[in-house]
């Protein structure tokens, strides 16, 4: 690997950093919104719904904002991936969005090592390059970033979908969940439906077999609270090739970058 500029150096050191940080905040973020959730079951549970309809709209905020923090982090270890093309005095065309994009956003995040980039950015690139980026006069970022950070509040149909999941993982009523669902629930006895299957289970003498590998289907997001996991029939494991180590970053980057459009 070339060595690397002292000012390309700092900015790797900085991209290293704020990825550390971004993880931290959505970690942080995360358990915050999970705790947010219990409560406003709580308030469904005794029905208070329409204090419910306000209290939700922070906790879609706050998904928001991490699956931004998510797509910025993305966009940084892609750089980190990429610092040698960096050290170049034009900007190289397949790490464009990822600058331009961070430049944008960074001053629309807390996020002070965010700041640092992109000061670091500005500075490194033509005045031309660093104004285009400030205005998004290019139409470099993302149409899915510049939605994650409008100030509209959420749609009526978003509050009612966020309310509709936090009644059916909780167990709790909602007026406005489907009649089917409400009755599927009444007939498997609300949340003990799921521990008399696991009684169920536990009875017989022989165990199922098991899948040699362990599926999760896709988190949900604000953008699709319903996702679906698709698999193809054969799922046994197939040889790769032995990929060099930043070839297998590059990879697992690209993969991320796919399913986070997917979602």
């Amino acid at each position: 690997m070339p060595v690397l500029s002292p000012a390309t150096s700092k900015l790797k050191a900085q991209l290293k950093m704020a990825i550390n940080r971004l993880r931290l905040i959505q970690q942080r973020e995360t358990a915050i919104a999970k705790q947010q959730r219990r409560n406003l079951a709580q308030l469904l549970e005794v029905g208070k719904e329409q204090t419910a309809r306000i209290k939700v709209e922070n906790v879609i905020r706050e998904d928001i904002n991490v699956e931004l923090l998510e797509i910025l982090e993305l966009y940084c270890e892609l750089l980190l991936a990429r610092i040698g093309l960096l050290d170049q005095p034009e900007c190289d065309p397949g790490l464009e969005e990822a600058v331009k994009t961070i430049i944008y956003t960074a001053q629309h995040t807390e996020v002070k090592e965010l700041h640092q980039i992109r000061e670091m950015l500005v500075r490194k690139f033509s005045r031309e390059f660093a104004k285009d980026a400030l205005e998004n006069a290019s139409n470099a970022v993302p149409e899915r970033v510049m939605k994650k950070l409008s100030t509209e509040p959420p749609s009526a149909e978003l509050v009612r979908l966020y309310l509709c999941e936090i009644s059916r993982a909780y167990h709790v009523p909602f007026s406005e969940l489907p009649p089917e669902e409400d009755e599927q629930d009444d007939e498997d006895g609300g949340s003990g439906g799921i521990a008399e299957k696991n009684d169920q289970i536990g009875e017989g003498d022989t165990e199922a077999p098991k899948s040699p590998i362990a599926v999760m289907a896709p988190s949900p997001t604000t953008d699709n609270l319903h996702p679906k996991l698709k698999l193809s029939e054969d799922t046994r494991p197939r040889p790769r090739p032995p990929q060099p180590k930043e070839d297998a970053e590059l990879a697992s980057l690209r993969e991320r970058f796919e399913a986070l459009r997917k979602r």
